[in-house]
């Protein structure tokens, strides 16, 4: 291949001939844009001389770039449940103290996977909603330890082809139902619309979450990776809001003062140990005015000592220093029967205020650390303080359920050029682009999604359009952009923070719409544009669908990508029909490994 003046190149990756100026100027012009796009160690992506000449993002006339077909090969049978930075296979890595080894370690870019992840031998579309809840296929999720080791209790059991969910737990023998009325009994803020949003740590198949969700409260429900018990792909093929995850020594990826009501029960969390830090990062996280459920040892312990293999003076010694540590926190005893304690995250600025003497322990935080600062960052032992000038952060100062979804909340104005005017505005803006997309994607609204993924959100916008269909959404927030996340939780909505550069916390084949708006015009310089896209695909139920909105620039470099992952794709206009932007529908289709039986 030569330039049109004939003279050759010599390539970084050989010794072919091929030319080089045109090429060399398109790529120094562009980098900035197309990033990974031709970097990757090993070159599969070729630039074409087109014709037509579009916008870059930065407005900028350039010629369009167009990648030649490609073929993906499959992965190997045993990677069917592979999960790139929580990987089994690499834990002997890793430290085991406070099982370290259990969270977040990325593989470096050379031992990244350049293949398509199959699924299970005898993978079947997973059953539709609200079914799902209570029974799952077998093969989806093949693995019996849950069933064999946690029979008597009920969490799950196996009928011939299905797994099913009769909702018992170690702490709630007489199913999820009469555990969670209990809980309402105790916080009657559950029953009214003050509480939206949970999270429930050590969630077991996420019954709670799933029970929950009945009752108006969306929850996030987290466990870490496993060999065995595989418990958030469970909570997920079942259809409810789940993510791979640990209170280690990193923050949990979500920002300060979030979360309505956390809950544990019988998790084994070890709350008193290490300077209290796994209790301090449940502080930071929850909203003043919310509660901490906890159930199991060593909540009624007078009653229930004889089981948990101790004596009662060493659970009424746990007991003590519980309630201490909560104490010295600013938590406040909210209510308690049978095996069901409840503490109240204390909005009173009295009590923080304690917190200045240098003797207190755990002291205050100082500022050398951002509240909501979330990713890849080192729990501290100390108490995160809510920002006293934040008078409508406290859980009773919001809006109530449904009402706070269209709220715009204190915290947008934290944002740069935040403000209530700039949410309305983008909350009118989704409003015209969700009526648009039901019509390009008649899915949406039907039984046929159910786990979706906004994957570089604003405000939530996407998320707030569908609320009345039944889905949910994982509203995703860029480690590199403006923290948005805040506003996403306080309008009820739930999601975390992530880098796409790096692989997302969650099993194979766990969400059936994917959802993206410029996210490669955002991203392409820092993120290889091939990985966020095979990463996407493996997140990507079989037959699922993916809306990606993105510059006419990028699109059809991704449909031709995306025709390499076996996904059919259609470009569509936008809802206002601008050249400059399109709207590229796929779906991923279902097929089997060539190792499968």
């Amino acid at each position: 291949m030569k330039h049109k003046d004939g003279k050759p190149y010599q390539s970084d990756k050989s010794s072919w001939k091929v030319p080089m100026a045109l090429t060399v100027v398109v790529l120094c012009g562009l980098s900035f844009y197309l990033g990974g796009i031709f970097c990757s160690e090993k070159e599969r992506y070729v630039a074409e001389d087109v014709s037509k000449v579009v916008e870059t993002p930065s407005g900028t006339a350039t010629r369009a770039v167009q990648i030649k077909a490609i073929s993906f090969p499959e992965c190997g049978a045993d990677f069917q449940d592979y999960t790139p930075c929580t990987d089994p296979k690499r834990w002997h890595k890793y430290g085991k103290h406070r099982l370290s080894f259990l969270e977040r370690h990325c593989p470096p870019s050379f031992e990244r996977q350049e293949c398509l992840v199959p699924p299970p031998d005898g993978y079947k579309s997973p059953i539709r909603w609200p079914k799902s809840r209570d029974e799952c296929w077998y093969r989806n999720v093949p693995y019996d330890w849950i069933n064999k080791q946690k029979s008597n209790q009920h969490w799950l059991k196996k009928e011939g082809e299905k797994f099913l969910f009769p909702g018992g737990g170690t702490m709630f023998p007489n199913g999820v139902g009469s555990y969670v009325d209990l809980m309402q009994d105790l916080i009657p803020q559950m029953k009214d619309g003050t509480i939206r949003t949970a999270i429930d740590t050590g969630c077991g198949v996420a019954s709670w979450g799933g029970d929950l969700l009945d009752r108006g409260i969306l929850t996030v429900s987290l466990a870490p990776r496993d060999n065995h018990q595989a418990q958030v792909q469970f909570a997920l093929e079942r259809g409810i809001p789940a993510i791979l995850g640990i209170i280690s020594t990193q923050r949990l990826p979500f920002p300060s003062n979030s979360f309505d009501m956390a809950h544990c029960s019988r998790c084994l969390i070890p709350w008193t140990e290490f300077g209290g830090v796994y209790l301090l990062e449940i502080h930071r996280i929850l909203r003043p005015g919310g509660f901490w459920v906890l159930s199991g040892p060593p909540v009624n312990y007078q009653h229930r000592w004889r089981g948990w293999n101790t004596t009662i003076e060493e659970q009424k010694s746990d007991y003590d220093k519980l309630q201490e540590l909560l104490t010295s926190m600013c938590f406040k005893l909210f209510n308690k029967k049978d095996d069901i304690a409840v503490w109240q995250k204390l909005s009173d600025s009295n009590c923080y205020k304690k917190l200045d003497n240098p003797d207190n322990y755990p002291a205050k935080c100082d500022d050398g650390t951002e509240p909501d600062s979330a990713w890849y960052t080192p729990l501290r032992p100390c108490v995160v303080v809510p920002n006293p000038a934040a008078k409508k952060l406290k859980l009773d100062a919001l809006a109530k359920w449904p009402e706070r979804l269209h709220v715009a909340p204190e915290r947008v104005s934290d944002v740069r050029g935040g403000s209530a005017g700039a949410f309305k505005h983008d909350d009118d803006k989704w409003k015209v682009r969700a009526k648009h997309y039901k019509k390009l994607l008649p899915a949406i609204g039907t039984d046929k999604i159910r786990n979706v993924m906004d994957m570089n959100t604003l405000y939530g916008g996407f998320a707030a359009t569908v609320i009345d269909a039944p889905v949910w959404v994982m509203n995703v927030v860029s480690s590199y952009a403006p923290n948005t996340l805040p506003v996403v939780y306080d309008r009820g909505l739930i999601g975390t923070i992530h880098d796409w550069c790096e692989a997302f916390s969650t099993y194979p084949r766990t969400y059936d719409l994917l959802h993206l708006d410029g996210l490669f015009s955002a991203e392409s310089h820092r993120c290889e544009m091939k990985y966020v896209l095979l990463e996407m695909d493996r997140i990507l139920r079989p037959n699922g669908y993916t809306i990606i909105r993105e510059s006419s620039y990028f699109v059809d470099a991704i449909a031709t990508m995306a025709k390499g992952m076996r996904w059919s794709c259609r470009k569509e206009e936008t809802e206002y029909g601008v050249e400059k932007e399109k709207v590229l529908i796929c779906q991923k289709k279902l097929w089997y490994s060539k190792q499968s039986s």
